[in-house]
């Protein structure tokens, strides 16, 4: 028994599908606290375990509940998560062992659900966007552990790509010293989460899901450890206008520097303003680029649960 065991719970079925060699895909749980209002964040994650499931995965819900390490939620559970909001604790690497020791509620970030998922052995995460290097960072230092778990922990991270409010360039930056690839799925553009461009490159452009498996299963057969960026644009029919979701962002920046607004608490703050900003647009435009990665993310962990 590995020592990590005694920490966390893993659902039978999520349990049952790894021992199978099934596909499965890992979800995490701050876009349930934090990212929407309730009960639109409760059915937002539950319509995101639907398409998994369509897509021929097992979708494992991953947070913290009363100190535990849950992959797989109850639908109990992500309505208790979803009830709470910003209640509960927002969770990155650093907190993990005091949320544990307190047995608080924790929702996790891109970096805290890698790292459970891959307790658990679970290669495939979907997300809505990744975190990364703040507008600001030369003064503020304001990078999210995100990009740190990217290149250290083995999981794929299918995103929309870098969120709207970041550097986009030092966020690219930083992932190319941490040798972590960033790969657009059928774009040859980094997405910048409501928009499908950014202005910027990505490392390598691959077509097809079965492509990316291969990559994947190579970088870590040799031994090549950090994660993989798999940047997929949000759908046209929900992209927002370029020049509309800049100006909203410009706006948030300068709310935010106002009420002095930093660290783990920005994020949030950012995006809750666009949204007010946008008169909600934002928010659907969310809602539809994680169940468009939610189906990318089913379609490459079952093909490469095929290796």
């Amino acid at each position: 028994m590995q020592a990590y065991e005694a920490y966390i719970d893993i659902s039978s079925e999520v349990r049952e599908a790894l021992e199978k060699g099934k596909p499965v895909v890992a979800l995490e749980s701050t876009i349930i606290s934090h990212g929407m209002p309730y009960p639109m964040n409760v059915e937002t994650a539950l319509t995101v375990e639907k398409i998994i499931r369509e897509g021929g995965a097992i979708p494992a819900t991953i947070a913290i509940v009363q100190g535990r390490l849950k992959v797989g939620l109850t639908h109990e559970e992500i309505d208790r998560l979803g009830k709470a909001g910003q209640d509960v604790v927002k969770t990155s690497r650093r907190d993990i062992p005091f949320i544990i020791a307190y047995k608080l509620d924790g929702a996790t970030t891109v970096a805290s659900t890698m790292i459970i998922a891959n307790l658990a052995g679970i290669k495939i995460f979907a997300t809505g966007g990744i975190g990364g290097v703040h507008r600001g960072a030369e003064h503020t230092f304001d990078i999210s552990a995100d990009l740190e778990e990217l290149g250290r922990t083995d999981v794929a991270v299918v995103c929309a790509g870098a969120k709207s409010i970041l550097d986009i360039p030092l966020t690219l930056e930083y992932l190319e010293t941490k040798g972590v690839p960033v790969v657009g799925y059928q774009t040859e553009e980094l997405p910048a989460f409501y928009t499908r461009k950014s202005g910027h490159g990505v490392d390598y452009t691959i077509q097809t899901p079965e492509a990316l498996a291969v990559a994947l299963k190579a970088k870590w057969d040799l031994d090549l450890h950090g994660g993989i960026v798999v940047a997929n644009p949000v759908p046209k029919a929900f992209e927002m206008d370029f020049d509309t979701i800049n100006h909203a962002i410009e706006h948030a920046l300068k709310e935010a520097n106002t009420r002095g607004i930093t660290g783990k608490e920005s994020t949030p703050f950012l995006l809750a303003m666009v949204k007010e900003l946008t008169g909600g647009d934002s928010l659907r435009s969310n809602i539809e680029l994680v169940y468009n990665n939610a189906r990318l993310a089913a379609k490459l962990a079952v093909a490469y649960t095929k290796l």
